[in-house]
């Protein structure tokens, strides 16, 4: 099917470090729809064959399996074109519709690539010169606004020109393999639904941990933070697929409903319930992968004074009939120990006087990122014969391998004509409730002279964030 696939934004870091690579992985596997276009707009003055020649300098700083070769790139390049386009002009709006007709695809995405505070005037332009018709799509990145009055504004001024069902707001965690599989593994396997509940599960804990610091993207990054970046949005996501109600249909807004019904029944928080049950902290100069890093402070355009928080840890619960009582123990950060994105159900252990309590508790986890696959981990006692592999007193299955690009499935599913995908993309309304949760944290912080806690890069961040967990008893999955 033919598309025409337009970057605003298309100078930015987020199109030449994210979008255009993950395109490109597309193209190489082909997986990009084919008949299609794609166009990069932004305020500089250039004609498409000086932004092919500047796409493919930026090229050279993808990693070395990802980067094209030259006639790779030549090929993907045919497809690359280039337009400037003040946003603020409605007659470049205009010109962009023009340059759309000369091909009339059967379907437009339109990606703001742009600061979230552009989306609004944006939107509305779009609107004003007709670029809302039934085949455009809008595609917004995170993170959707700074609060949640901000993110109310764009939602009504992105409903107000396109429907619902044409706005795909991107959450990158949603098309990762492991995670479309979590409720085929849930609710279409014996082993695992009978148990997924308060009665049989101790904790659960989600973790995204990055061991790269801010890079260039530090002034971004610092008027931003760690809870905004990773746990209003990912983090969230991951819990809402791991704590849900089967749906009644495989319909995205069948599934959407109880995501959302969710995020409603999170325990909310109070300023006394922030002190106690979340940890906020920014890394310090330190070792990551045997080399010496320098602290948040010390990055670039990050200013002396920033409170800006780098690693959150928090306990909540999810107030319902099948988890009461059951926390919820969220974890993201830079400059970490490891990079690893993952997923830990950790079982109650059998009360019987049959044999010794193992050391370490019945669990099953999912790992997301940088590989992707689940494991189950069981105690054992060591006089059975027929087990194949052991680990001390316990038995570990594991099925993992490489993490396919996820970016390039999220934009070609936006492209495609497969509009029951939806379910990969987040609801207005969960984006919201998302911020209506995280908000009093937000609200607690702004009154906490106090700021982050200091934690070494290269660790697993402040000692509060273990004292956190050890309070009711438990240990963060690489502690057992």
């Amino acid at each position: 099917m033919s598309f025409d696939l337009v970057f605003f934004g298309g100078t930015g870091d987020l199109t030449w470090r994210k979008l255009m690579p993950a395109l490109f992985q597309a193209f190489r596997h082909g997986k990009l729809p084919g008949g299609g276009r794609i166009l990069a707009v932004a305020r500089d003055e250039m004609s498409d064959e000086r932004y092919r020649e500047w796409l493919k300098e930026r090229f050279r700083e993808v990693e070395g399996p990802k980067r094209p070769s030259d006639e790779e790139f030549e090929r993907f390049a045919a497809l690359v074109h280039y337009r400037r386009m003040d946003l603020s002009q409605p007659e470049h709006y205009q010109r962009l519709k023009e340059w759309l007709a000369t091909a009339q695809a059967e379907t437009v995405v339109l990606y703001l690539a742009t600061s979230p505070h552009l989306f609004t005037q944006i939107c509305e332009q779009l609107g004003a010169a007709g670029l809302n018709e039934p085949r455009v799509r809008i595609v917004l990145e995170k993170p959707l606004g700074h609060d949640l009055a901000s993110a109310q504004q764009i939602n009504r001024v992105v409903r107000s020109v396109f429907r619902e069902e044409q706005a795909f707001r991107i959450d990158h965690y949603l098309g990762k393999p492991s995670v479309q599989n979590l409720m085929a593994l849930r609710f279409g396997n014996a082993l695992f639904e009978p148990l997924w509940r308060r009665e049989s599960i101790a904790n659960i804990q989600i973790t995204l941990a990055e061991s790269l610091g801010v890079g260039t993207r530090g002034p971004f990054y610092d008027g931003t933070g760690a809870l905004r970046d990773m746990i209003q949005n990912h983090a969230l996501q991951l819990l809402t697929m791991i704590a849900m109600e089967p749906p009644s249909t495989n319909d995205a807004d069948a599934i959407r409903d109880e995501k959302l019904k969710v995020l409603r029944s999170l325990k909310p928080f109070s300023a006394e319930s922030v002190a106690r049950d979340v940890v906020r902290g920014q890394y310090r100069a330190g070792t990551v992968d045997g080399k010496a890093v320098v602290s948040y402070l010390d990055e670039g355009k990050i200013p002396a004074d920033s409170q800006t928080e780098t690693f959150v840890a928090l306990r909540t619960e999810v107030q319902n009939w099948r988890w009461a009582g059951v926390p919820f123990y969220l974890r993201t950060g830079k400059r970490l120990a490891a990079r690893d994105a993952q997923i830990v159900v950790n079982f109650r252990p059998c009360r019987t006087r049959s044999f010794r309590a193992p050391a370490r508790p019945t669990a099953w986890s999912s790992s997301c990122s940088p590989r992707t696959g689940w494991s189950c981990t069981c105690w054992r006692p060591r006089a059975v014969p027929m087990v194949r592999r052991w680990r001390r007193s316990l038995w570990t299955w594991t099925s993992t391998r490489p993490l396919p690009p996820t970016g390039w499935r999220l934009r070609a599913t936006a492209a495609g004509r497969d509009r029951g995908r939806l379910n990969l993309f987040v609801r207005s309304d969960e984006q919201e409730q998302a911020w209506r949760w995280v908000e009093p944290i937000l609200d607690a912080w702004r009154l906490d002279s106090g700021g982050p806690r200091a934690y070494s890069a290269g660790s697993w961040g402040p000692p509060a964030a273990s004292a956190l967990v050890a309070r009711d008893g438990f240990a963060w999955a690489e502690e057992h």
